[in-house]
C-alpha cells in the first residue's frame, strides 16, 4: 500500500518562505517535517518515534514509525530486541532501525492548529538565526537604517531585514527621530539572548566617528593614515589622534579636508559636534601635549608608576586647558589614558620652591648643617639621609664648594644620624610589642616594623593573618610588592605546618 501523499503545495510555500525570509527551502521544509511530525505523535503516541519526510522534488509527505534494535530493552515504544527482531526481519542487528510505513493523517482542526504554530515558530528560529549569522561579523561597522517604532525612548531600527536597537542613551543628546526617518548608526555589539539574537546600534560610540571620517577620508580608507584614538563627549566634543604612514601626507590636514568640508561632514552628521584632530606621537609628553590643544603646555611631569601626568600651563591658559565643566582636561585624559593633572606655572612654582623648603629643612635638621650646604645637596639630586649616606665620598667631593674633608664629615653625619634614628625606631619597636620574631626578618627596616607595631601587629601569628594587601598598604608601596608580601607572609605562616623546617629557616 502506498502510504504516500502527495502535497505538491508544501514546495510552493516552501519555496515562498524561503524568498520572503532569507533562509534556505530545506531548512524550511525540515520546519514543515516537524511539524508533521508533532501531529503524527499526536494520532499514533507521543512515546513513539514517529518521523515524517518530504519528497524535495515531488511533495510527497510519508510518514513512519521508527523502532531501534538494542541488545536491551530500555523503552518499549522505540526499542525492540534484537532476537524478536531477526524472527521476522533475518540479518537485523543492533543498532538498525525497523522502519513502519504509517497510513497518512487528516489535519483535524486542532491539529492543523498547531502545526501551524510549529511552523510559525520554526521559521521565526530560523530568520533568528540567520539574523545572527548575517550580522555577527559585522560589528564595528556603520548601518543605515529606517526607525520603526519608538518604545520606551528607545529606537527600533530596520536594517534590511533584521531590527536593531538604538538605546536612548546611545543617541546624541537634545537629536530626536520619528518612525520613518532615516537614521545612520554604528554597530557595537551582536549577541544571542533568549528572546532571539539582538543587534545593538549607537551614535555616542567613539567607533562611530573613527569610521564616519573612514568614509570621508580615502587615506584612512586606504591604510595611509592611522586613526590611533578617539575620545568623545557626544554632541558637545571631541578629540581624534592620528598618524601618517607616508611623511608626505600630513595627516591632520587630510582629514580637516579643504577648507574642513572632510570634518564639516563629520560634524553635520554628529548634530555639530566639535571636532579638535591631533597628531599622535609616539612619545608620551608630546602626546599629552598636543592632546591638550589648544591650550599651550609649558611643562609635564610624568609618574610612570602611578599613570599620572602633571601638566604645567601659563597662568592665563589654565582655564582653556581645563575646558568647560573640565571637558578637555577629560577628554585630554581618556584619548591619552593618562590620569593628567592641570597646574599652573605659579602653583608649580610655589610646590618646587615647598618641596626645596622641605628637603632643606631635613638636612639641616639631621646632619646640623646652614641652608647653604643644605641647599646645594638638594640641587644635586640628595633625597633623603639614606642617599648621602651611602654615596661614594669621590661623588660627593666632586660637588662644587665641597672637598674630601667636607664630604667625609657629611657622610659620617648622616651615619651617625641613621644609627641613632634606627636605635629610636627599635625601642619604640619593643615598646609597642612587636616581638623579635618579625624583627628578624630582614625585608623590614625599623621604620616598618613601627608601623606594624602601630596597626596591631606583633606576634608572628597577627603577621601570618595578615593579606598580602594589607601588609603592602601598612608598611607602603614604595617599600615592598605583593610578592614580596606574599613570600613573607608564607614565611610567617611555616610554624603552623609540622616539618616545615624549610621555610622557617627562609623567615
Amino acid at each position: 500500500m502506498d502510504t504516500a501523499i502527495a502535497r505538491p503545495e508544501l514546495l510552493l510555500v516552501a519555496d515562498a518562505v524561503a524568498r520572503e525570509k532569507a533562509i534556505e527551502r530545506d531548512d524550511v521544509l525540515q520546519v514543515i517535517e516537524s511539524a508533521i511530525q508533532k501531529a503524527g505523535r499526536a494520532k499514533y503516541g507521543h512515546e513513539k518515534d514517529i518521523r515524517a519526510t518530504i519528497d524535495r522534488k515531488t511533495g510527497d509527505v510519508r510518514l513512519s514509525r521508527w523502532t531501534e534494535i538494542v541488545e536491551t530493552i530500555e523503552n518499549e515504544e522505540t526499542q525492540i530486541p534484537v532476537h524478536i527482531a531477526l524472527r521476522f526481519r533475518p540479518g537485523s542487528k543492533i543498532g538498525d532501525f525497523i522502519i513502519d510505513p504509517l497510513p497518512p493523517i487528516d489535519f483535524g482542526r486542532i491539529a492543523a492548529q498547531v502545526s501551524k504554530q510549529v511552523i510559525v515558530q520554526g521559521v521565526r528560529d530560523l530568520e533568528r538565526r540567520r539574523q545572527f549569522e548575517e550580522f555577527k561579523d559585522r560589528v564595528g561597522e556603520i548601518i543605515n537604517g529606517v526607525v520603526k517604532r519608538t518604545e520606551y525612548g528607545n529606537l527600533m531600527v530596520e536594517i534590511g531585514r533584521a531590527e536593531a536597537l538604538l538605546r536612548r542613551d546611545e543617541l546624541i543628546p537634545r537629536e530626536s527621530f520619528r518612525n520613518g526617518d532615516r537614521v545612520r548608526a554604528y554597530i557595537y555589539d551582536v549577541r544571542e539572548e533568549p528572546r532571539g539574537p539582538q543587534i545593538f546600534l549607537s551614535r555616542t560610540h567613539p567607533g562611530f566617528l573613527a569610521k564616519l571620517f573612514a568614509q570621508e577620508v580615502p587615506e584612512i580608507y586606504d591604510g595611509i593614515i592611522e586613526i590611533k584614538a578617539v575620545s568623545r563627549d557626544p554632541g558637545s566634543r571631541a578629540k581624534m589622534a592620528v598618524i601618517s604612514r607616508d611623511a608626505s601626507i600630513d595627516p591632520v590636514g587630510a582629514c580637516v579636508g579643504m577648507r574642513g568640508s572632510r570634518v564639516q561632514a563629520v560634524v553635520q552628521e554628529l548634530q555639530g559636534e566639535k571636532i579638535d584632530i591631533i597628531p599622535w606621537s609616539q612619545n608620551t609628553a608630546t602626546f599629552v601635549v598636543n592632546a591638550l590643544a589648544p591650550a599651550e603646555v609649558s611643562k609635564v611631569v610624568m609618574d610612570e608608576e602611578a599613570g599620572r601626568v602633571e601638566a604645567v600651563v601659563p597662568d592665563d591658559q589654565l582655564s582653556l586647558a581645563i575646558g568647560r565643566r573640565g571637558q578637555n582636561v577629560r577628554l585630554a585624559s581618556q584619548l591619552t589614558r593618562w590620569d593628567i593633572d592641570i597646574l599652573t606655572e605659579a602653583e608649580e612654582s610655589e610646590r618646587r620652591q615647598e618641596e626645596f623648603r622641605r628637603r632643606t629643612g631635613l638636612f639641616v635638621d639631621a646632619l646640623d648643617v646652614d641652608d647653604m650646604i643644605a641647599g646645594l645637596l638638594v640641587q644635586e639630586g640628595f633625597n633623603t639621609i639614606e642617599e648621602l649616606a651611602f654615596v661614594p665620598m669621590e661623588e660627593l667631593a666632586d660637588i662644587e664648594g665641597f672637598d674630601e674633608q667636607v664630604a667625609e664629615e657629611l657622610i659620617r653625619r648622616a651615619e651617625n644620624h641613621l644609627v641613632k634614628r634606627d636605635g629610636e625606631l627599635n625601642e619604640k619597636r619593643i615598646t609597642l610589642g612587636v616581638s623579635d620574631d618579625i624583627a628578624a626578618f630582614e625585608v623590614f627596616t625599623p621604620t616598618m616594623l613601627v608601623a606594624l607595631g602601630e596597626k596591631g601587629v606583633k606576634a608572628l601569628d597577627d603577621l601570618a593573618d595578615l593579606a598580602s594587601d594589607e601588609l603592602v598598604e601598612i608598611v607602603g608601596e614604595a617599600a615592598m610588592d605583593e610578592d614580596t608580601a606574599n613570600a613573607v607572609i608564607m614565611a610567617a605562616r611555616a610554624h603552623w605546618f609540622e616539618g616545615e623546617d624549610g621555610a622557617a629557616e627562609q623567615a
